[in-house]
């Protein structure tokens, strides 16, 4: 009996301290995003700055999203091939959902749950070296705001680079669903793009572009966050990384569910 006490008491003991620390970084986090705007450096500065995160981020990052993207496109195609098999069935039905299942959660969601692990690990451990290293120190006392000059510039490029990665994502989906029926012999691309044509409507376009400005939000502002905070060295950069990753897949798949339940 004691010892069933004593651990019932020890669980609600762990889960009041994890929330508890949740709320903590929480309220540290919202308290990071206000100050980037608490003292905004010059235009100019902000340009500059964004043109290379630009650079890194985007164009860093598309090898590995067209792999991505005509892979799952292909794979999908074959998967749902093999499901649909009922003589009932048309084949355009396969191009239809297929290219649905791209726009709505598969080109947004896996992209952005891999450009978080490219791109926050990068974010992460590039603010956590400078933090470790007294950089972001030297920057406070020249009087730049730190997290604006360093973070800011991150955000923006983000919110305008991951969007055009998940259009091209879905583009090349369907391109990868097309090869994979003709070269599988599943279906022609004049029966995919029949079904891709009879089952599209903008409001899906624009739901996929809602989902890729919310989940570039979360990556590279968590990423920051956890890289600006980190404390202690080289170990320390690492496991700011893993957290930054961790937590931006985390909040990705809530912020998923959330935003299918509120505009679908």
């Amino acid at each position: 009996m004691l010892w069933t006490f004593y651990l019932v008491k020890k669980i609600v003991g762990l889960i009041f301290t994890a929330e508890m620390n949740f709320f903590n970084q929480f309220g540290k986090y919202v308290l990071f995003i206000r100050g980037m705007f608490s003292k905004p450096e010059k235009l100019s500065v902000y340009i500059d700055r964004t043109i290379t995160e630009m650079s890194n981020i985007g164009i860093g990052s598309l090898a590995i999203v067209v792999i991505i993207a005509v892979f799952q496109g292909a794979v999908t195609t074959l998967q749902i091939a093999y499901q649909l098999v009922s003589p009932l069935i048309s084949k355009p039905v396969i191009g239809s959902i297929v290219s649905d299942s791209s726009m709505l959660e598969l080109a947004p969601t896996i992209t952005c749950l891999v450009l978080a692990g490219k791109v926050g690990s990068h974010i992460a451990s590039e603010i956590g070296t400078m933090r470790v290293s007294e950089q972001i120190d030297a920057l406070e006392v020249m009087g730049i705001n730190s997290s604006g000059y360093l973070a800011l510039p991150k955000i923006i490029a983000g919110l305008i680079m991951i969007p055009c990665l998940v259009i091209i994502s879905i583009f090349l989906s369907n391109a990868g669903g097309i090869f994979a029926g003709e070269a599988s012999g599943i279906l022609s691309s004049e029966e995919y793009l029949q079904g891709a044509r009879a089952s599209f409507l903008p409001y899906n376009l624009f739901f996929a572009l809602i989902k890729a400005v919310t989940y570039a939000f979360i990556i590279t502002t968590v990423s920051s966050f956890h890289g600006y905070t980190t404390k202690g060295g080289a170990l320390e950069v690492g496991a700011s990384s893993t957290k930054a990753v961790v937590y931006s897949a985390v909040a990705i798949l809530f912020s998923d569910y959330l935003l299918a339940q509120l505009l679908l």
